[in-house]
């Protein structure tokens, strides 16, 4: 077993990394733009996918505020790696519901996809869900149907977020996910969409991913990130 899927050094790490996030939210200046979607969807209350890409994970807790929204959970894939993440996002409010769209053709695989997308339209009546249709994997801002497909069957609306701070880690990870530092720029964009009556799944991801995509541009240019 490598040293940093050991459950005790995740537990530990997970701690370290919550409490190295909430600082530097406490000390980034914050702009926001669409915040009026986000504002909206916050008063109405009930079910909002929250939909962020994933090299953008370590910023996620900024976007949303306990003291305004309603409950959010998170969902973050069943790999040990995820485990790590679940955790440490946890510790700042937002629990985890567990699943994953990668290596679809295995059985477990599919199960525990089937059991998220079930775990997912159970929070939607109640609350927020978050997710990163590019992950656990990958390809870098692809967005599976997995969304559009929870979209679809709750009926709940999707908040596209970009996330963006500066200066910032870059980690040599396959999304070169960002962490913040503190005292610097941050950024967060909302756009929102509706799936549309009687669109086919493959009629939606691409617009929808875009939107996505447009959204984190606009965070980046604000801040000075480099785009990727």
């Amino acid at each position: 077993m490598r040293p940093l899927r050991n459950p005790l050094i995740q537990t530990i790490l997970s701690f370290v990394l919550a409490g190295w996030m909430k600082l530097c939210f406490a000390t980034i200046r914050w702009t926001w733009e669409g915040r009026e979607h986000a504002e909206k969807v916050w008063a109405d209350g009930g079910g909002v996918i929250c939909v962020f890409w994933h090299s953008r994970i370590g910023l996620s807790p900024a976007c949303w505020p306990l003291h305004l929204a309603q409950p959010a959970k998170a969902l973050i894939s069943l790999s040990p790696d995820g485990q790590f993440i679940a955790k440490a996002v946890a510790l700042q409010g937002f629990p985890a519901v567990r699943g994953s769209s990668a290596n679809k053709d295995k059985a477990d695989a599919a199960k525990g996809g089937s059991r998220a997308l079930r775990d997912g339209l159970k929070q939607l009546k109640v609350g927020a869900l978050a997710i990163t249709p590019d992950g656990p994997r990958g390809p870098v801002r692809v967005m599976a149907e997995g969304l559009p497909l929870m979209a679809r069957m709750s009926g709940a609306p999707a908040l596209f977020i970009g996330m963006s701070c500066h200066p910032a880690i870059r980690l040599n990870s396959w999304d070169r996910a960002i962490l913040p530092l503190p005292f610097g720029r941050g950024a967060i964009v909302y756009d929102i969409a509706r799936y549309p009556e009687g669109a086919e799944l493959s009629d939606v991801t691409g617009p929808w991913a875009e939107r996505l995509t447009a959204v984190e541009a606009r965070a980046d240019a604000i801040t000075g990130l480099e785009r990727l």
